[in-house]
């Protein structure tokens, strides 16, 4: 992390942090567009879509982001060409089949640059529009998560990477012995596979994880590539590092990002915020930091045109991205095709 290693950046659409505009006419994706283009051309190294159900009263819907985040990836994904496409999915509202083939097909649209952002945290709402109104108890909720997670891996993992041969004069698809079925029969699902998806050009999409308490912790060092920390979050990268050794995960196999809001810290200069930034990353808290900001263009120039600036000074931050997947740009095993 510290000692040369690069700091990791990535932003957060927060539109519960956004001021009110009562003019707007309407969702904008123009507007999100030059957003993500704007990030992209800081080289940032990926941009998180987050979702949730309405709130039951008051303005809630209208402060959410305006798109379902999936669709949104994809629209994203014919405008961009390097940054990373993160979107949330619920493991309530989708089954896992169908939540794998999505990301799967979103990856090839954009290249090898999708990554799931997969929460475990119970939302009462999202319940009760999937016809689960007694919602579920935080156990049921954390193993049910944690089989649909595994199932979703399993699914990505079906193909080998030569697996697919397109022989349309020897009229064969498919190598059958470089297909796998996940044939998996657990406590919550039954899912026979395997997609009906080429193989990820990044090998798999990438699995964000957030919104974790302790016992959510053992999960995401099972099966995370980048884990999305709270600050302050009471646990550092190498912490979540050592257990994933206990899964037999190498300590890199997982980068450790935390959330913070600029705020007012952004009013107090370029130095300030990356003072602190640059102490919570070499006293190896973290590998980077996921900036958590509202989808103002004005908030994200104040970040690109004044901190990053001082954070490639101080030699924290790359200058250009380093391949062309999301498994790339975070230094992540995988195959790239």
């Amino acid at each position: 992390m510290a000692n040369g290693a690069t700091m990791h950046l990535a932003v957060s659409l927060s539109p519960e942090t956004a001021p009110s505009h009562p003019t707007d006419a309407g969702p904008d994706f123009s507007l999100l567009a030059r957003f993500v283009q704007k990030a992209e051309a800081a080289g940032l190294d990926m941009v998180v879509l987050t979702d949730s159900a309405p709130a039951a009263g008051g303005d809630g819907p209208n402060r959410q982001v305006p798109f379902e985040a999936t669709t949104l990836l994809a629209a994203l994904a014919t405008v961009t060409s390097k940054i990373g496409l993160v979107a949330a999915a619920s493991t309530v509202a989708h089954q896992p089949y169908n939540l794998a083939r999505r990301f799967a097909s979103l990856d090839i649209i954009s290249h090898g640059r999708a990554g799931w952002n997969a929460t475990i945290v119970p939302d009462p709402r999202e319940a009760t529009n999937v016809s689960r109104p007694e919602g579920f108890s935080h156990d049921d909720f954390r193993r049910r998560a944690e089989e649909f997670i595994g199932i979703v891996q399993g699914l990505w993992r079906g193909w080998d990477a030569d697996a697919l041969l397109f022989d349309k004069s020897g009229g064969r698809f498919f190598d059958s012995e470089k297909m796998h079925l996940l044939d998996h029969k657990g406590e919550f699902f039954s899912v026979r596979g395997p997609l009906n998806v080429a193989r990820s050009p990044q090998d798999i999409p990438v699995l964000v994880m957030s919104g974790l308490s302790e016992p959510d912790r053992d999960i995401a060092t099972r099966f995370a590539d980048v884990i999305l920390l709270d600050e302050p979050a009471g646990t550092r990268a190498d912490d979540l590092k050592r257990r994933a050794l206990a899964f037999g995960r190498s300590p890199g196999a997982i980068k450790v990002l935390m959330n913070v809001a600029p705020g007012a810290d952004m009013a107090a200069g370029p130095d300030v915020i990356a003072d602190r930034l640059e102490e919570s990353f070499r006293s190896k808290s973290c590998d980077g930091f996921n900036i958590v900001m509202p989808p103002v263009l004005s908030v994200l120039d104040e970040f690109v045109d004044h901190v990053l600036p001082e954070l490639r000074r101080r030699g924290l931050v790359r200058l250009d991205y380093p391949g062309a997947t999301l498994r790339s740009h975070f230094g992540l095993a995988g195959e790239e095709g």
